[in-house]
């Protein structure tokens, strides 16, 4: 069968998150096979789907892989497998997922850009945890929940270039929260193009400092728009970097941003 790799959240190759992304004909293979292969794609997600049947609530099911494990959602790999599926003619369209986190669904825009319609984390208010402040290697202002969906503890953080310098303990900030850590602080001048800064830190699913998480922006909408807006955009300041745009619309976020196929081969295995 083919299989992609495909830059998300990004405008040009080698920038963005790479996910692996397989089209399957039918139902998914068993689940060691599933884990297997993304464990040798090796990138932050692998995203699996297959078409179901005409007259239902989604046109696709999809699960995403990390090297290590299963995940609840994923946002760049599910802008990747769209990005696929319209790209190859193999659907035309807002295309509906069937996914552990209900249905969701891209939309493509006029300009190539891919919007996501996700559930809006519910944050909720946390008593910053003894050692938390080490392991990142800086003081948080607040400290929020997001739900079990994403799974992360998310800290603001005095500025931007404080998120910028971070070197944290990764192994150390495994102990606060079910997948990892989200840093963020408002953009120090927003006239470069970007509302607020994020980096992402995720030991617990095997990824150490995660390039652009779409799941993450689901969190950070809500948390950024009582003060800047319902439409803002996220820059994630990892090595490769990248821009999220994002709506919140209530219960709902949209994710917009674009997409690159970078390798296409045959998987053998």
């Amino acid at each position: 069968m083919r299989i992609r790799i495909v830059d998300a959240f990004a405008d040009r190759p080698f920038t963005g998150n790479p996910a692996g992304v397989l089209l399957l004909d039918d139902v998914f293979p068993d689940d060691d096979w599933l884990q297997n292969v993304a464990m040798e794609v090796n990138h932050a997600e692998t995203a699996f789907a297959h078409p179901l049947p005409d007259g239902g609530d989604a046109d696709w099911a999809l699960r995403w892989f990390t090297p290590v494990t299963e995940v609840a959602m994923c946002g760049h790999a599910t802008l990747a497998t769209a990005h696929v599926l319209h790209t190859t003619g193999a659907h035309e369209g807002p295309v509906r997922f069937a996914t552990r986190s209900g249905v969701l669904i891209a939309t493509p825009g006029a300009d190539g850009s891919l919007t996501l319609d996700f559930p809006t984390a519910p944050l909720t208010p946390a008593e910053l945890p003894a050692g938390v402040a080490e392991a990142l290697g800086a003081q948080p202002l607040a400290a929020f929940d997001t739900g079990p969906d994403i799974g992360d503890l998310l800290v603001e953080l005095a500025d931007e270039k404080t998120v910028l310098g971070l070197s944290p303990d990764h192994k150390a900030l495994g102990a606060y929260s079910a997948r990892g850590l989200i840093a963020t602080a408002r953009a120090a001048d927003p006239a470069r193009g970007y509302d607020y800064v994020s980096r992402c830190f995720f030991p617990n699913v095997g990824i150490d400092e995660d390039p652009v998480t779409g799941s993450a922006h689901t969190a950070l909408a809500p948390y950024w728009s009582p003060r800047l807006g319902d439409d803002l955009t996220g820059l994630q300041a990892s090595r490769r970097t990248g821009l999220v745009r994002t709506g919140l619309r209530g219960a709902r976020t949209l994710l917009t941003g674009r997409a690159v196929t970078v390798i296409e081969g045959d998987l053998r295995a």
